[in-house]
């Protein structure tokens, strides 16, 4: 005690001298001021769903209160660092007068630094500890900032300030980021053992696992005391394994896709908050989650591997549900395929034919002919076709749209024209990045690339009587968040995409299980019990697989297939997303009903009636002055369709037909046309069709130089790679017509068990089609072009 007295009152002579104040906070502001590194994505309801790390440079956890951590690690530390923290009132003169005595006889010692001076240090960074350690004017500032933070703040605040603050290994600050990185739980559960080491790696953060290992076995036994054996060769190899864990992800949660890009929305430069309310219900995200992923599973065997689904409400088009990837089950986790372009197969159909019945061309009782269709285009030839490769006649639109037949498809676009659709899926948010001609035709039944945001975006406008409005917004910690553009919209606002009385017409025609039993049958997996329009879709080649539809108040898209673009097989409209959307309905619906939309002014529902037995009669809507009782067909109309043209406008002039040579109708003279290694050879297959004129049709034989390929006015060609001349020889073997035609030749793919459908399905039920090969008609070929993504 001889030298206590004198030391004291030359640090407070000291201080008089250079005149310095001693400062500290209040232990509610220090608290209220700590940031974790982490941000938490909240749902709607405040429910936690995410957890993103947004601060590059260190790892902070959420600050815990003393109550929660392990009893044992608050024992071992103030044993390693303060054993008479308790007792002092900032500054341990005892421990300061020994380590005087200690330099004055150079002999090493622990130091006098009070976990209380260390805590200031951590508060005030002009005290922090440099690489040539602290000046005597900092020793003198931690001291009186200990004491006044002894004066106002409570042991268990200093402590619990402490251990949140204290830099502990790496990038590693406070109990919470080191107890869930290096140990994998909280900080309430951390045990003896565990403890020593997080109190040996204050003294020394970033020492070999075998240092900290050694001092933590010497601060095991003070906790135990004498007599109680510590096994400190267990402790090394734990060491040995804790220090190398890193068991704390940067990101966790069920909507991680949606946490980065709610994330992305915030202001530039702007510090992430410590949480973020989302529009997301974690309940529905939840089930869409487990449902996809549960899908995704039975359909393994099928090559598919990914899947997303999103929920918007419809009046207030906020995200309900956001799940961009299947997780652990997909290959690409990291890509958010709600946002991913992919091609939407079917499922452009409501909105064509939504614009031809606004423009008054067509009405939903309107007869469009499925028959084969061969369209040359500047870049080959085009031919569409059904999934089952069979032809339906004539059909209303209210059949060929919910039965989603192809040809009447492209023969509504050909009426529309592909520049005016384009511009009509502009309006509905589906910013395409080519113009409609590049597209041609084909976009009728989705060559083009749209995400599924943007097309449940658009079907939530159909279910709005044709009102386009963006996706809705997101709430944040203080302000509201809109989500960051990804070409999902046209900017912000609604605006009228569409005429009210097209829109209500096309729900009607999705919500009408008896149009879509064609193909569907009547009692397939899109009947709801309550009232919903839903339309499924598959892309060329199998390889992108939808079902998106609305209810009175929600608007569901599903898509899946493999991010990488690998088809799937025999995967159908109804069996690929269809199920997981139906899920989705039944659980938004469990306690809320659907009722069907009022009709908007201006429509007339009446009854209308087929020739020839067609369909049967039925009430019908239709735009006022667009309406009539009887849809039939012209018998001249009719023979016309159904015979090859021949002569201007397909009028076969019958005055000369003796005097008409034989003539090729099909294929078209110039046409490209290419192998698809996805189908057995076998089963592809060119039509060859001729016009006999005065030839005997039976006399008809088809060559390609010295080889025959066929016999009368029709044959089957299977092709081989080259350029051809196609001849059309009579019976005498003079050439009646010819055409060039080039076959471009691929690698063919070893049959499956289960060939898949080499043309775009009409999404019916599998139970129907499922495991059909082709008949070796035409449309086993595409025509190459620079679109090489064509539907079929």
């Amino acid at each position: 005690m001889s030298l206590l007295r004198p030391l004291r009152s030359f640090c407070v002579l000291c201080v008089l001298y250079l005149g310095v104040s001693a400062w500290a906070q209040s232990f509610e502001a220090v608290r209220a001021e700590h940031r974790p590194s982490e941000t938490l994505i909240q749902d709607r309801h405040g429910e936690p769903i995410e957890r993103v790390r947004t601060d590059a440079q260190q790892r902070r956890g959420a600050w815990v209160a003393l109550a929660d951590i392990s009893p044992a690690l608050q024992h071992a530390l103030v044993l390693s660092e303060d054993q008479r923290f308790y007792e002092h009132s900032g500054v341990d003169w005892r421990a300061v007068t020994s380590a005087a005595w200690a330099n004055l006889w150079n002999t090493r010692t622990r130091g006098a630094s009070t976990l209380t001076m260390q805590l200031a240090g951590l508060l005030d960074e002009d005290l922090r500890l440099g690489q040539g350690g602290r000046s005597v004017r900092q020793k003198i500032d931690q001291a009186l900032m200990a004491t006044r933070l002894e004066a106002h703040w409570r042991k268990d605040q200093i402590l619990e300030a402490y251990l949140n603050l204290v830099p502990l290994r790496g990038e590693l600050v406070g109990i919470d980021a080191l107890a869930r990185t290096l140990f994998a739980k909280a900080p309430h559960g951390l045990t003896e053992s565990e403890a020593a080491l997080t109190a040996a790696l204050v003294r020394a953060p970033n020492a070999s696992p075998a240092r900290v290992a050694q001092r933590a076995c010497g601060v095991l036994k003070a906790m135990r005391g004498p007599g109680q054996a510590t096994d400190c060769v267990a402790l090394d190899m734990q060491a040995e394994l804790a220090l190398t864990r890193r068991a704390w992800p940067a990101q966790d949660g069920i909507a991680p896709h949606y946490a980065r890009r709610l994330l992305g929305a915030l202001p530039a430069g702007q510090p992430a908050p410590a949480t973020l309310r989302s529009s997301l219900d974690a309940r529905l995200q939840r089930i869409a989650l487990q449902s996809l992923q549960q899908h995704i599973k039975e359909l393994r065997g099928r090559h598919v591997e990914d899947g997303a689904v999103v929920v918007l409400d419809n009046a207030s088009g906020e995200v309900l549900a956001w799940v961009g990837s299947t997780g652990a089950l997909s290959r690409a986790g990291e890509v958010d395929a709600v946002t991913a372009p992919r091609q939407p197969g079917s499922t452009l159909k409501p909105l064509l034919y939504a614009q031809a019945i606004a423009e008054r061309r067509l009405t939903a009782a309107s007869l469009l002919h499925d028959s084969p269709a061969h369209l040359q285009t500047a870049s080959g030839l085009y031919i569409p076709q059904n999934y089952d490769l069979s032809f339906k006649g004539w059909v209303s639109v209210r059949s060929a749209l919910a039965s989603s037949l192809n040809v009447p498809a492209v023969r509504t676009i050909v009426m529309v024209s592909p520049r005016a659709f384009h511009r009509q899926l502009g309006l509905l948010g589906i910013a395409l990045p080519q113009g409609g001609d590049y597209y041609g035709d084909s976009l009728a039944l989705g060559s083009a690339e749209v995400t599924l945001l943007q097309l449940t975006n658009a079907y939530r406008a159909l279910a709005n009587g044709g009102r386009w409005c963006d996706v809705g917004q997101a709430t944040g910690a203080a302000h509201a968040l809109p989500l960051p553009p990804a070409g999902e919209g046209r900017g912000e606002g609604c605006h009228q995409a569409l005429d009210p009385r097209a829109a209500f017409i096309a729900s009607d025609i999705l919500a009408d299980r008896n149009a879509r039993a064609l193909s569907f049958g009547l009692d397939s997996i899109l009947a709801t019990r309550f009232w919903s329009a839903v339309k499924t879709g598959t892309s060329k080649d199998m390889r992108d697989n939808w079902a998106v539809g609305y209810s009175q108040r929600y608007t569901v898209g599903v898509w899946v297939g493999n991010a990488a673009g690998g088809p799937m097989w025999d995967v159908s409209g109804t069996s690929g997303a269809a199920p997981v959307w139906a899920r989705l309905m039944r659980a938004l619906h469990q306690h809320t009903p659907s009722r069907p939309p009022a009709p908007p002014p201006g429509l007339v529902h009446t009854r209308v009636r087929f020739g020839d037995r067609l369909e049967a009669a039925r009430q019908e809507w239709f735009i006022a002055g667009t309406e009539q009782a009887v849809f039939a067909i012209d018998p001249e109309a009719a023979r016309a369709d159904s015979e090859p043209a021949s002569g201007p406008f397909g009028l076969k002039p019958a005055d000369a037909a003796d005097r008409v040579p034989a003539r090729i109708t099909r294929p078209q003279d110039g046409a490209i046309l290419a192998l698809d290694p996805d189908i057995p050879p076998a089963n592809q297959r060119l039509l060859l069709q001729a016009d006999p004129g005065a030839a005997d049709p039976q006399a008809l034989r088809w060559r390609i130089g010295a080889r025959e390929v066929g016999r009368g006015p029709q044959a089957q060609w299977l092709p081989w790679p080259g350029r051809h001349v196609l001849q059309l020889r009579d019976a005498r073997g003079a050439v009646q017509d010819e055409r060039r035609i080039e076959v471009r030749g691929a690698s063919v793919k070893p049959r499956r068990a289960a060939a898949s459908i080499p043309v775009k399905p009409a999404d019916g039920d599998p139970r129907q089609q499922a495991n059909r090969t082709p008949d070796g008609g035409a449309s086993a070929l595409q025509p190459v072009t620079q679109r090489d993504t064509i539907a079929r």
